[in-house]
């Protein structure tokens, strides 16, 4: 029992300090490049993990875009993220979303 309410005071106090999908997407990617620095990440599995997120992303392609441009404009944006290139900020951002709103 005191797991379960111990799980429920972590949830709690999460939600109370912000932290949602765009948070923990932000502490992914340092925890990966942390872990790069130190060895504990190789460039394989750092492309496997790259590549597991832009295959689950991918699956919300737009009808209107071609689905191997919407999944290269992914990878070039991850790539930027996982190198500390680009910050991690609003999808409008990406080449596809402008294309999207012409």
């Amino acid at each position: 029992m005191g797991s379960k309410f111990d799980q429920r005071d972590v949830h709690h106090e999460l939600v109370n300090v912000g932290l949602r999908a765009q948070a923990t997407a932000a502490g992914f990617v340092e925890l990966c490049k942390e872990l790069k620095a130190t060895g504990a990440l190789d460039d394989n599995a750092m492309s496997r993990i790259k590549d597991a997120i832009a295959d689950e992303v991918a699956l919300t392609c737009p009808r209107s875009i071609p689905r191997t441009e919407f999944r290269r404009d992914i990878c070039r944006r991850l790539d930027a993220l996982f190198t500390g290139r680009e910050k991690i900020g609003d999808a409008d951002a990406l080449d596809f979303a402008s294309a999207r709103n012409d």
